[in-house]
């Protein structure tokens, strides 16, 4: 009997080999000399963390994807290699000039070679994607860039790459995405037009110029900010039906704009700021409907603003400020002089003597009807501020609510119905860099949670109980439940969630990456559970940054308005961005999350549920409607007393005495006694006063007299809008 078992089992045992021997090797396998190259990547890139703990047993596609590493292969090669160091970016750091660049810190050692090390990774001839950010990466970028020749993207940004970009650049067809922003980039951009397929263009943070690149007209993003850009903004730019982003800013561009890049058919964000553009704007222009934020200030435009961009932009950012226009802020506008005289100064190349003359002439014509109309508005609004004074003495009303609150000069806006009321489309597109949205299965649920196991539980929100899960690549994700109850539960309810929920993904939201619904029909008590997939964001809450010391000294004040208005975003999102909209959100501030960049993200807003479907728990401050959204309204203004006090508010006690704080901060022109000590000389009283006003506007008893979200977020952008002139005046240790 033992000889026969014997034999049996070494039967089997050459049975497995010889399957071993000729099965087919898995395709995710890669090829010897791929694997020679990427340990020359890893010790070229001198062993960043990202690339540590590499053996010669390690099968580097099944490697698990994190945001700091993504290895894809295909049929035994490389397709996509995509690192992210922690090198401190040239932005961030003095940028010396390029011919006698020496490696710091931030940098790879003096040993490190662009040239051998590019040498080494077009090696990797089937490589689609390459991404190489914030890896020290210095020197030039060679030609020979150009063997990749299945490359679709390209992201060299955030190193120290200087020199000019190689023309060979021009002859990688199958490029969609190039992006080499931030670095030490100069002269001229080669010719690019015939990239028929690039959709992306990025190339901020240089020193790239002075002409504005030749590019194909099948873009959709075009970023050139933060360079040496000295020309006018070419007309052929006017034809690029598919461009949805233009960034120009902080360049040296003259001339005027032209009227048809606010009505081209894609676009949704246009920055011409911080550049020396002339003349004045034609009423008579349109603008794109979904045309969403607009940037003009600091240029050297004249006269008053069409408008499409002006007092019926409801539902668009439109920043103006100093520039010499005639609109009711005048003190943020420079005199009409001011602008004469620079645009002499800097007359665009090539124009003729005659055609300056006409210019000069025209300019002095909107001048003059701009100063005229200016003067009418100022002494017309003095007029009604006068009338307005009297009749609030004679009111005698709450301090809060009348007299204190009609004297601060906060922008409102049209205000439509709250179900009507509705964002562009292009509000939905701001869930770029968020991982395609997707079904999930309820074992790929389980797997996730391990069978929801209680020791990933994070707690109970307001409508079910949240798990911390881990999906199949390694990214991390929070799973809510939510448990639906009802006799019949009809399919259209289930179909109204499943088209309500992908819609939920917004980049101050944590947002919905995908969902699964579990129904049970057949049982007398039919129910459904739906498992909703969120975003984890663990970088800490914003009531942590407030009150933490450890923390708070990174909230300068200009940091507070971007995340102020980040939240505000998110709400305005909430309200108007998916129909109808979500109101009565639980907006606290240990619900506003921060992530690692101190991007905003609400969480634990409400998930839209049908009404006929109910809980098998009631939903806390679930509301609809007019009285949700001025809840909403109310709770924000909380948020912002806190930031701007550095002070949780505990009590109504407290709350009220915050408001009066901030009401004689406001009489005696000195915050420096309510405000977080932390920000005492960082900031424009002008901007903490507009701040401070709209936030005790929100806080009002009278909730018809709350302003729209839409005006929270307009004052907030014009508080951070003062703040950044402010601060490039130089007016960095004492206040205004």
């Amino acid at each position: 009997m033992k000889m026969g078992n014997f034999w049996v089992s070494l039967f089997c045992l050459i049975s497995v080999l010889i399957l071993a021997l000729f099965s087919p090797i898995s395709t995710a396998q890669l090829t010897p000399s791929e694997t020679r190259i990427l340990f020359q990547v890893q010790k070229l890139l001198e062993y960043p963390q990202a690339l540590q703990g590499w053996t010669n047993w390690t099968n580097f596609c099944y490697l698990p994807h994190s945001p700091s590493l993504k290895i894809v292969c295909s049929n035994n090669r490389v397709t996509e290699l995509s690192i992210v160091g922690n090198k401190t970016s040239p932005s961030q750091t003095p940028k010396p000039a390029s011919a006698n660049f020496a490696p710091s810190q931030q940098t790879l050692s003096r040993s490190f070679s662009s040239d051998s090390f590019f040498t080494v990774l077009t090696k990797l001839s089937s490589l689609r994607v390459v991404s190489l950010v914030s890896l020290g990466l210095w020197g030039p970028l060679p030609g020979k860039i150009n063997r990749l020749k299945s490359l679709e993207v390209l992201n060299i940004s955030s190193n120290f790459i200087y020199g000019e970009i190689p023309t060979s650049v021009s002859s990688m067809k199958s490029l969609k995405s190039l992006v080499l922003a931030d670095n030490l980039l100069n002269g001229s951009v080669p010719d690019l037009k015939g990239l028929t397929f690039l959709q992306e263009l990025n190339l901020g943070k240089n020193r790239l110029g002075p002409e504005f690149p030749s590019l194909g007209n099948s873009l959709v993003s075009i970023i050139l900010r933060n360079n040496s850009l000295r020309s006018e903004i070419p007309s052929k730019i006017t034809s690029f039906d598919q461009l949805q982003q233009l960034d120009i800013s902080s360049n040296h561009f003259v001339g005027p704009i032209p009227a048809s890049l606010f009505a081209l058919p894609s676009i949704r964000f246009l920055n011409l700021a911080a550049n020396q553009l002339t003349g004045g704007l034609s009423m008579n222009i349109t603008c794109n409907a979904e045309l969403e934020f607009v940037d003009v200030s600091r240029n050297l435009l004249i006269g008053k603003l069409p408008p499409c961009i002006g007092s019926k932009s409801v539902n668009r950012t439109v920043l103006y400020s100093w520039n010499c226009l005639s609109t009711a802020y005048m003190r943020y506008q420079h005199p009409y002089s001011f602008c004469q005289k620079e645009a002499l100064a800097v007359k665009p190349p090539g124009r003729g003597k005659k055609e300056e003359k006409t210019t000069t002439k025209l300019g002095l014509v909107l001048g003059i009807i701009g100063a005229i109309v200016g003067i009418v508005v100022v002494v017309g609004l003095l007029v009604l501020i006068i009338i307005r004074r009297k009749i609030i003495r004679r009111s005698g009303n709450n301090m809060f609510d009348g007299s204190a609150v009609d004297k601060m000069s906060l922008r409102s806006s049209p205000r439509p119905n709250v179900e009507t009321r509705r964002v562009p489309q292009t509000m939905r597109l701001q869930s770029i860099g968020l991982v395609p949205y997707r079904v999930f299965t309820l074992e790929e649920i389980e797997d996730a949670t391990n069978n929801f196991d209680p020791s990933n539980s994070m707690g109970e929100g307001s409508q079910g109980k949240v798990y911390k899960g881990w999906l199949s690549d390694g990214s991390v994700v929070l799973v809510k439940c939510l448990k639906l109850k009802q006799k019949h539960i009809s399919q259209s309810a289930i179909q109204n969630i499943e088209e309500t929920l992908p819609k939920l993904r917004h980049r101050h939201l944590v947002s919905v990456l995908g969902h699964c619904i579990v129904t049970i029909q057949d049982h007398p008590n039919a129910s459904a559970t739906i498992f909703v997939v969120l975003e984890h964001i663990s970088n800490g809450t914003l009531g942590e940054y407030v009150t933490d010391w450890r923390k708070k000294e990174l909230l300068k004040w200009p940091q507070r308005m971007a995340i102020t208005i980040g939240v505000a975003r998110g709400v305005q999102f909430l309200h108007t961005g998916v129909a109808p909209g979500i109101f009565g959100n639980n907006m606290k501030i240990n619900n506003i999350l921060l992530d690692d960049s101190l991007s905003t993200k609400i969480s634990n807003y409400n998930i839209p549920l049908p009404s006929k479907v109910g809980l098998e728990r009631p939903l806390h401050g679930q509301d609809s409607g007019e009285n949700g959204e001025k809840e909403d309204i109310y709770q924000l203004g909380i948020i912002l007393l806190e930031v701007i006090t550095g002070k949780l508010v505990k009590s109504p006690a407290e709350l009220n005495e915050m408001k009066l704080g901030l009401e004689r901060g406001i009489a005696e022109s000195n915050f420096k006694n309510v405000v977080e000590s932390n920000m005492h000389g960082s900031y424009a009283f002008q901007s903490l006063k507009t701040a401070v006003e709209i936030a005790l506007t929100c806080l009002g008893k009278d909730q018809n007299r709350r302003p729209s979200i839409e005006d929270v977020l307009w004052n907030l952008q014009y508080a951070m809008q003062v703040q950044e002139g402010w601060t490039s005046s130089g007016n960095l240790s004492t206040q205004m």
